[in-house]
């Protein structure tokens, strides 16, 4: 497997967690806002836990089960959130997965880190198809699903116990088809 990759947006890096990115996420994910929205950010955030998942990433996409990239500032590489994409190989699809730090919230940088990584994963890694769920509460994140042109596929109930309540899921995907028309659609307007 090549090196883990980085891609470039107009105002994004997203590239490979370092390990001095830890504090960063530690303080990010540790907080409670960004806990709450998401299935396995734990809160309290335990110390060392930000090096433990970023020594995961490389190993992970040497055997082709995930890749997982910080998300940053182009301008000055400051660390906004992360994102990734967990595959199913013998489907040829993955699941799309991201968080970004409460000050950075409501810039539309998660919509733009998650448009890249589904190029990415359609246009490089030649997925069929990409998926992503959250929580029905989480509004913001149904609509980064929404711009990027994923498509609404149902709602589980109560599947998902977070912090001992019960959480509806929205499921979303995109097919291969469907990123290809959205790319036509974008490279036209």
């Amino acid at each position: 497997m090549p090196d883990l990759p980085t891609l470039s947006t107009e105002r994004l890096i997203l590239r490979p967690f370092y390990d001095t990115d830890a504090p960063t996420v530690q303080r990010h994910a540790g907080d409670r806002r960004v806990a709450d929205t998401t299935a396995t950010i734990p809160h309290p955030y335990p110390d060392g836990a930000a090096e433990a998942w970023i020594v995961t990433h490389e190993a992970a996409w040497n055997l082709g089960r995930s890749l997982t990239l910080a998300v940053t500032l182009r301008s000055t590489d400051e660390l906004l959130g992360a994102i990734g994409l967990s595959f199913l190989p013998e489907h040829r699809s993955a699941e799309l997965g991201y968080w970004i730090g409460v000050p950075h919230w409501g810039r539309g940088y998660a919509t733009e880190a998650a448009r890249a990584l589904i190029d990415q994963g359609f246009g490089v890694l030649d997925l069929e198809r990409i998926h992503a769920h959250h929580f029905a509460r989480n509004i913001a994140s149904g609509r980064v699903l929404e711009k990027i042109g994923m498509k609404l596929e149902g709602v589980r109930r109560h599947a998902f116990l977070k912090a001992g309540n019960f959480e509806d899921i929205r499921e979303f995907g995109m097919l291969r088809s469907e990123w290809e028309a959205e790319r036509r659609e974008r490279a036209n307007s």
